[in-house]
């Protein structure tokens, strides 16, 4: 996942985090109260890859509409984006503290709605609750811990609000697999996250609010108390001076652009600096959806289904693989994108995302090919009235031998129980229902309704893995990095706030269509079109966003005055010199 992102910092600033709190331990409280509202972030939005299976068993009309089952996990994302943008104006107005509150209420509310739920659309709602609290969280978190750090640690503090959102996407997997045969299972898996959420509350009641906040609202000796708290006592009065010189001159600005929403927008979109931050921001959030993790996180046991894994305990302890591996990538970044750069990393991970894609699509397809085939006999003999409606005509006595696999029956609406001989031998394409499953079962047999048994399973399982490999330490950090660092500071809230709408947009999109793309074009299609995505977005990338690797903030903006573009397009003059024709 993905959104929410990690703060730059390097081997320095975590030795000196580690020294520093444990001095004074104060800080790491702060930052990891506050950092639970990334452990929910992570929590809320892997949670409902497994829940997912079990709500469809409870639900017939959840099974069998795919256009019902996005819906149920992209309402989460829909609430987000209202929940960022609101959550923005309560940052402002009520301060950040106040912020993480209602969004841990938000986050209650949306547990118990669910946990609760007597019909699908019960869940929409307490996933649009959830979606609140998300969108609260993933910008506010990171936010209080940034202001209420020492300014020497303060890139290794935040990265925590990162490694628990990848952290808590690990751990929903964890419940997942833990309330499997618990009776109720989805309902506990969502309720759980209520959990958190009350704890966060209740150790938020005992933190001051961010002393940035409170200076800005003139609250000078508050301000001052907490950073006393914070700081060595021969510190304090500079980072007093540095407070006031910093809300003087956002003031300042703001009594040149104006302090109201529109008119910010406004002034981003005339300044040309902003307008090329904008197109670079932009561009890597897009593109960080659009190789299709959010499918990954959110679908990952329903595409090792789709792989020919069917039980549901199977699918979801194999797609725990997925979620580790994505927290482990988001440390190896923090390792990494200081000593290599951004720009470097996020092209380097996007060629290894397509070439995973492509595979995943050629391993998909192959699945597809070399289904096992079906056994007209058993189609026709297998249980009264068990036939296939769709294959009843080619299962009689005299019908002429029939190209029909496993994936044909499938793609009919119907089921396949494999062979009790040996999993990949021919078996029988019957009716799609709980009874014919409990049937199929009783025989000592399997039964498939999303995926076919199939030898190439676990080349999908590896090259899925492999996919989270190279995704996590580049698209999966770096586009967050590149969004703090690519705007004036006057306009990096905005900037920001611009280019994460577009990141919770584009998210939207690619989870909200991913079950109708996989049942209208197949897996293998649905992988090879993420494919295309992600090359046009490596094309733009490489066309549009600048190495900022050790760049200070005004150095970032003289780059994009004079307006970037690769060395390859570059003019060169007589002696070999590059040239900005820009």
């Amino acid at each position: 996942m993905v959104e929410g992102g990690i703060a730059k910092a390097d081997k320095t600033e975590f030795t000196e985090c580690w020294r520093t709190t444990w001095k004074t331990p104060y800080i790491m409280r702060l930052a990891l109260s506050a950092g639970i509202g990334g452990l929910l972030f992570g929590y809320d939005t892997g949670v409902i890859s497994g829940a997912l299976l079990f709500i469809r068993e409870d639900f017939d009309e959840v099974d069998k509409k795919t256009w019902l089952q996005s819906t149920i996990v992209s309402m989460a994302v829909a609430g987000a984006i209202v929940g960022a943008a609101v959550g923005g104006w309560i940052n402002d107005k009520f301060g950040r503290r106040m912020s993480i509150l209602i969004a841990d209420v938000l986050f209650l509310i949306g547990a118990i709605v669910m946990a609760f739920a007597p019909a699908p659309w019960v869940i929409i709602v307490g996933r649009i609750f959830v979606g609140f609290g998300v969108g609260m969280a993933s910008m506010t978190s990171p936010l209080y811990i940034s202001e209420a750090s020492p300014a020497r640690i303060r890139g290794a503090l935040v990265s925590t609000n990162g490694l628990l959102i990848t952290g808590g996407q690990f751990f929903s997997y964890l419940i997942n697999l833990a309330f499997v045969h618990t009776p109720g299972t989805w309902r506990w898996m969502l309720g759980v996250a209520g959990v958190p959420a009350i704890v966060q509350f209740v150790l938020m009641l005992s933190l001051p609010e961010s002393p940035r906040w409170l200076y800005r609202k003139d609250r000078i000796a508050e301000s001052r108390a907490i950073l006393e708290r914070i700081y060595p006592a021969d510190e304090v009065e500079a980072e007093m001076l540095a407070l006031k010189e910093s809300v003087e001159a956002e003031k300042a600005d703001e009594a040149i652009i104006g302090d109201s929403f529109s008119a910010k927008i406004k002034g981003a979109f005339g300044n040309p600096v902003v307008r090329r931050g904008l197109a670079a921001g932009i561009t890597v959030q897009v593109a960080q959806q659009f190789v299709g993790i959010n499918t990954v996180m959110y679908y990952s046991p329903s595409i090792v289904q789709f792989a020919g894994y069917a039980s549901n305990k199977t699918a979801m302890a194999l797609s725990l693989i997925t979620s580790g591996l994505n927290a482990v990538g988001s440390i190896v970044s923090m390792m990494f994108v200081d000593r290599y750069g951004r720009r470097k990393l996020m092209i380097i991970s996007m060629f290894g995302i397509i070439t995973c894609l492509i595979i995943l699509a050629t391993v998909f397809s192959q699945a597809a090919i070399h289904a096992p085939k079906i056994d007209p006999m058993e189609s026709r003999t297998f249980a009264p009235n068990a036939t296939c409606p769709a294959y009843v005509p080619l299962a009689a006595e005299n019908a002429p031998p029939s190209r029909w696999n496993c994936m044909k029956c499938l793609r009919s609406e119907c089921g396949f129980c494999a062979s009790g001989v040996q999993p990949y031998a021919p078996g029988a394409c019957v009716v799609l229902s709980d009874d014919m499953k409990a049937t199929c079962g009783s025989r000592g047999r399997t039964y498939f309704k999303d995926g076919c048994p199939s030898k190439f399973g676990f080349l999908a399982i590896v090259f899925l893995g492999l996919y989270i490999i190279v995704y996590a330490p580049g698209m999966g950090t770096v586009p967050w990095i590149v969004n703090s660092e690519i705007y004036p500071l006057r306009y990096r809230g905005v900037g920001g706030g611009i280019a994460a709408v577009s990141n919770w947009v584009s998210n939207l999109i690619v989870s909200e269509s991913f079950l109708s793309l996989t049942h209208a074009l197949g897996s293998s299609g649905t992988f090879l079109l993420f494919a295309g995505f992600s090359t046009i977005g490596l094309f733009f990338i490489w066309l549009l966003v600048p190495e900022t690797k050790g760049l200070q903030f005004e150095e970032v903006e003289k780059l994009l005055e004079a307006g970037y573009k690769p060395s390859l397009l570059r003019r060169r003059n007589k002696k070999g010199k590059e040239v900005d024709t820009a």
